[in-house]
């Protein structure tokens, strides 16, 4: 397994980085991280280069395990052109290691250890996985493909010396790590949050189908509660504070769930990349489904899927008909419906939660083959694996896309405006860039920059109102000071988009925002004679109710774990055996030269 994630990682970036279409967002994400720690900020919200140079509050919307890991690992690395780039080579070699390990622990349930650990090997290199590394550059929602096949393992799972009650059948070992796995979905990547809560109610409920019992639902909802507590730190202040950016701009046209059906194609110039990559996407997930049909139908045809054997393999495979079926318009008001699931923005991201399926039914029906077929399956798989990463999904870099030219920009004007990070109401068209920290003006909404070739306006001295200009005593990510002396009442505006968690004081008094400006700065009334204006971000309410939820979450879940271990010492002082773990021998009928 470390071989082929290696070997997978060196042909997808093919000897520098693969520059898919979000690799710009997490490469300025981790830098931004690792300036704030130097600052002795060691969790922000805010992110400086964005929205060229005037910010955003990314942090506080974007789940920070991915965003904290690049920073550590590009920190880690010496943070030079040469140090970011080992990052991203280990970012994604961990999250596919990651990605097989945690799909071997969830065939262990049902295979031989030698067919588990092909299992993991197949997640790594499915169709799925590479197109997200590579052609996507989708780091976060990479990493978060670690956690579904724990959750899928959790969730499946059945103490073998149940009893009926509820501490051995939902306060135990697998609510807890159940609450632990949805936790760290969501604050991975939060569209793979809405993604496994979804997909655990399914399994749940088809668990306890073929259980007949409502332990698998009871059990499901606790994990949940405890999980969602987990993550409140992250999830109320993001859910919160978004009535103060324009985060419905993330659903703009190309962005919707009607605008990527199977196959789909648009009329338009503007909707030429999005239909490439929707073609692209349609096809992994078709090859993905066709892969997983084929399996089933070779250990159907072996006997290996027997109708008693239900309880394991139905709840894995009942994800197969639900995910290919939202990929057509007829499933729109599933979408409507439900809540959250449009902010997934394409169907074809529920192809995730197949990659675990995937390997499992694979590795099964490769067990079934002897000798030199079972070798020359499993070689033409990761040859065909290793070429699709390096001549398929690998993406060339134009010289800005390049580390090199990523820091470049991070130091000089930055970059564009995230569209849904917007202040309510601004418009990322009409911010400028080069400005100057501060502008003193006589008019709140007077107009900066001149609109070049390239549609962005900038900064233009000659052609700017101001009846001043200052620079910042002090710009850090989280305190920002200005110094400025006028004649008159004025106005100042800063180089900062305004949000409510900055906290302004001019000499010592705390000031409000004069006005709205259409391109989202924040605008400051001064008087006359020198002003010292001081911003702070402020800790708000609701980041403080998340972090006592996460709190009183975390103490809730010592307690379920220690109850976990007591029953599991229990069990394990009158029986002898560690619950579950005759599991396999119970659900696949696998002989002794099977396993040989």
């Amino acid at each position: 397994m470390l071989l082929v994630a290696a070997c997978l990682t060196a042909a997808g970036m093919r000897g520098a980085i693969s520059c898919g279409h979000d690799f710009d967002f997490h490469i300025v994400s981790w830098l931004e991280v690792a300036r704030a720690w130097h600052q002795g900020v060691v969790f922000p919200g805010w992110a400086q280069s964005p929205a060229w140079q005037a910010g955003e509050p990314r942090f506080v919307f974007y789940p920070p395990l991915t965003w904290m890991l690049g920073a550590l690992l590009g920190s880690a690395f010496g943070a030079g052109v040469v140090g970011w780039t080992v990052a991203a080579w280990t970012f994604v070699f961990a999250s596919l290691l990651g990605t097989g390990v945690a799909t071997r622990k969830l065939a262990a349930e049902w295979l031989p250890k030698e067919a588990a650990g092909l299992a993991g090997v197949l997640a790594m290199v499915s169709p799925y996985v590479l197109f997200t590394a590579f052609e996507r550059s989708a780091l976060a929602e990479l990493a978060a493909g670690v956690w579904v096949p724990l959750v899928l393992w959790q969730a499946t799972r059945r103490c073998a010396q149940a009893k009926g009650t509820l501490r051995a059948q939902v306060l135990n070992g697998a609510a807890a790590g159940l609450g632990l796995a949805i936790a760290a979905s969501w604050l991975t990547n939060a569209p793979a949050g809405v993604m496994v809560c979804y997909m655990l109610a399914g399994v749940s409920a088809v668990t306890a189908w073929t259980e007949r019992s409502w332990w698998p639902i009871l059990r499901a909802l606790v994990a949940v509660a405890g999980g969602l507590g987990l993550a409140a730190f992250y999830l109320v202040p993001a859910a919160w504070e978004q009535q103060w950016v324009s985060i419905r701009a993330a659903q703009e046209v190309g962005l919707r769930i009607e605008d990527s059906w199977l196959f789909a194609r648009h009329a338009g110039t503007e909707m030429v990349f999005h239909d490439s990559v929707l073609r692209d996407a349609s096809w992994v997930l078709v090859v993905t489904v066709l892969a997983i049909v084929l399996s089933v139908a070779v250990i159907v045809r072996t006997g290996v899927l027997r109708r008693e054997d239900r309880r394991g393999w139905l709840p894995l495979l009942v994800l197969v008909p639900a995910v290919f079926a939202m990929q057509f318009p007829f499933s729109t008001f599933v979408w409507k419906m439900l809540p959250k699931v449009d902010f997934l923005q394409f169907p074809w991201r529920l192809t995730m939660l197949l990659t675990p399926v995937l390997a499992v039914f694979a590795a099964m029906a490769l067990q079934r083959w002897r000798g030199t077929a079972r070798a020359v399956g499993i070689a033409v798989w990761m040859v065909a694996a290793m070429l699709a990463s390096a001549r398929v999904f690998h993406q060339a870099c134009d010289n800005e896309d390049t580390i090199g030219g990523q820091m470049e920009q991070w130091h000089g004007d930055g970059f564009p405006a995230t569209d849904e990070y917007a202040p309510l109401g601004a418009e990322n068209a009409e911010l400028a860039a080069g400005l100057p920290d501060a502008c003193l003006v006589g008019d709140p909404h007077a107009v900066f920059g001149v609109d070049e070739a390239d549609g962005v306006p900038r900064w233009n001295r000659q052609a700017a109102p101001c009846l001043a200009t200052a620079q910042a005593r002090e710009w850090g990510v989280e305190e920002k000071t200005v110094v400025i002396e006028t004649p008159r009442d004025a106005y100042l505006i800063l180089r900062l988009r305004r949000f409510p968690a900055w906290q302004a004081t001019i000499n010592g008094r705390a000031s409000a925002a004069a006005a709205q400006r259409e391109d989202g700065l924040m605008v400051l009334p001064v008087r006359p004679g020198v002003n010292r204006i001081r911003l702070r971000w402020k800790t708000t309410r609701e980041v403080q109710i998340g972090r006592w939820i996460t709190l009183l979450a975390a103490v809730a879940w010592l307690l379920l774990w220690r109850t976990a271990a007591d029953a599991g010492s229990g069990e394990r002082s009158e029986s002898g055996t560690v619950p579950g773990t005759d599991l396999a021998k119970r659900t696949m009928p696998y002989t002794k030269a099977d396993v040989d």
